[in-house]
């Protein structure tokens, strides 16, 4: 038995298929069937039922390919604990980061990440908080960046940066002939938010401290620009996170209201397991994305809210 043929066999519980895991494996498919047929004649038993499309495991493949999943997995943790015992920065990372941070915090970070750090092999996907904690307990995620406090006690936070929310309101709005505003000020208004499944929606509805939101119509958008295109052209308003604010037009700066002292903000961290040995490398990262946030957000007197 070889790591080899566990991860192959891997391939195809995942897959379904022989040949979409060879290519994932890149490897031939001849390849790949030989080591998965060797597999199965050293331990005596089929691992996967062929008659079937996708192809199926059978009962013992599956608990043969649940401790598949350990072993590989802790052989690469060997080479974790070697980096981490060294100090050393590289290897294979993979990161998680919740929609409504991804597109206005990644290129603060990722290319200076990557010339600095060229031995880590950064493998980036956009995932939903609740995504980000399965993966992290599950191992498919190395570390997620998310909205905190997520109160579970299997994960560490460590907070990355504290990020206002700014009002975006059009000239026609009552509201727009304020100099900055409240959270009193925007209870009652239609405001337009993401759809369910966004912790930023949780946020806007812990702010207006009210559990929903009064819309004339059911609008499902996990899109920021959706939001204020809609706004320039509606009777509504909209709250946005800061850094989302950074890259708006001229035209749409014009109708940003900043929040009064204190300004409600969310709280952004880095998520990682207690169990986690690559340790090097999300210090190197968190160290990183607080350098550069810190000069793009300078606000100071902030009231943390929670989206729980």
């Amino acid at each position: 038995m070889t790591l080899t043929q566990l991860e192959y066999t891997l391939a195809v519980a995942e897959e379904g298929n022989f040949t979409v895991a060879a290519e994932k494996c890149f490897v031939t498919q001849p390849t790949l069937s030989m080591q998965v047929q060797k597999l199965e004649d050293e331990l005596g038993v089929k691992l996967f039922n062929r008659n079937t499309k996708p192809i199926a495991l059978t009962p013992i493949g599956s608990k043969i390919i649940s401790q598949a999943k350990t072993i590989v997995e802790e052989a690469k943790r060997m080479d974790d604990v070697v980096s981490m015992e060294k100090g050393e920065i590289k290897g294979d990372f993979k990161l998680g980061i919740i929609p409504t941070v991804m597109p206005t915090l990644l290129p603060l970070f990722l290319n200076s990440f990557i010339k600095k750090y060229p031995k880590v092999n950064l493998k980036i996907e956009d995932l939903n908080t609740s995504s980000i904690e399965e993966g992290l307990e599950n191992g498919k995620i190395d570390a997620g960046i998310a909205a905190t406090p997520l109160e579970n006690i299997k994960l560490i936070e460590k907070p990355l940066y504290y990020e206002p929310f700014v009002g975006y309101i059009p000239e026609i709005h009552p509201l727009s002939k304020l100099e900055t505003i409240t959270p009193i000020d925007i209870e009652n208004n239609d405001i337009l938010v993401l759809e369910d499944g966004h912790c930023f929606r949780d946020h806007i509805l812990k702010l207006c401290k009210t559990t929903t939101i009064s819309q004339s119509f059911d609008l499902k958008s996990g899109s920021f620009e959706t939001l204020i295109n809609l706004v320039n052209e509606g009777p509504w308003m909209t709250i946005l996170p800061y850094l989302q604010t950074l890259n708006l037009s001229e035209k749409n700066i014009k109708n940003l209201r900043y929040f009064e002292d204190p300004e409600p903000a969310r709280e952004i961290s880095i998520v990682y397991n207690k169990s986690q040995l690559k340790l090097p490398i999300i210090e190197a990262l968190s160290n990183l994305i607080e350098g550069v946030v810190r000069g793009a957000i300078k606000f100071e007197n902030i009231q943390l809210i929670t989206p729980k």
